[in-house]
């Protein structure tokens, strides 16, 4: 039976990772939360799908990360086909804050909350996570033969890490989008550290993907009046760049079942690669 463990998995992306997933009843689908207690959604369908189990850790608790592999080891044999590092953090309320913003607010202590917490969580919490679950995915990876390379290893097992196509730097020169720096540094980032695994784990049958969800509507409530108008332009200046675009958001159900055709055609030529859902580097 295939397993998967998705992090942030509690709604939005995360949640309908596991619950694409866990349609498929040969599927065992770990879903990673902070809090289960907020989670009622992502539990609800555990308890409809007995393939789906909660687990609780925070990406930035090694320790309780540690402890929720050993918990997936114990259901799967000791083994994992495929991490979703989805959980990231988000300042909600300085979008549209570029870095000039802060020092204009006699804010530069915001300035430095801002860059810790997104690389707290997406780039340190990425590390945290995949180490954690390394030793399962390992064991689920194709064993090595005296005539078995690791570009050729059929059954490679998977970590893929979500990231964004504003952080991309040729995007980001393209917009000319200057907000949400901390966000879009971090991910920046975490396709480094995409890469950096990729190379650490070039001879084993591993594949390590930084992949785009696109642009994706999560909101939970309605935007402000100076969250909508930031929205505006983003979306008036992607259009230059993608005419063929029509400005849309896509629903995290269109987005995952995008992303899911790329994570099963992905292969070892493709790791420490960063592409978008599409598979490429059309980023919406």
């Amino acid at each position: 039976m295939p397993s998967y463990v998705v992090t942030g998995a509690s709604r939005g992306i995360g949640l309908q990772f596991v619950r694409q997933l866990s349609a498929d009843p040969s599927n065992t689908v770990f879903g990673l939360v902070r809090n289960k207690g907020t989670s009622q959604r992502l539990l609800a369908l555990a308890h409809a799908r007995s393939n789906v189990h909660v687990l609780e850790a925070d990406v930035t608790d090694a320790a309780r990360l540690r402890a929720a592999a050993a918990e997936v080891a114990k259901l799967t044999d000791g083994t994992l086909d495929c991490l979703v590092n989805n959980a990231a953090y988000v300042q909600e309320t300085r979008r549209a804050y570029d870095l000039t913003t802060y020092s204009e607010k006699d804010e530069d202590d915001l300035l430095a909350a801002d860059f810790d917490a997104a690389f707290r969580v997406n780039v340190l919490g990425v590390a945290y996570a995949t180490n954690a679950f390394l030793p399962p995915l390992r064991a689920a990876a194709s064993p090595f033969t005296s005539t078995t390379s690791a570009s050729t290893a059929a059954n490679p097992a998977k970590v893929i890490t979500l990231s964004s196509g504003i952080g991309d730097v040729d995007l980001t020169r393209a917009l000319r989008f200057a907000g949400q720096a901390a966000y879009c540094a971090s991910k920046a980032a975490v396709n480094m550290l995409v890469a950096k695994y990729a190379a650490r784990f070039a001879e084993e049958p591993l594949v390590f993907l930084a992949l785009s969800p696109g642009l994706v509507d999560t909101s939970t409530r309605a935007p402000t009046p100076e969250e909508l108008e930031f929205a505006v332009e983003f979306i008036e200046r992607g259009k230059e760049v993608y005419p063929e675009w029509d400005g849309r958001p896509i629903s995290p159900e269109v987005s995952v079942r995008a992303m899911l055709e790329v994570i099963g055609k992905v292969g070892r030529e493709d790791s420490g690669a960063f592409v978008s859902h599409w598979g490429n580097k059309q980023w919406v």
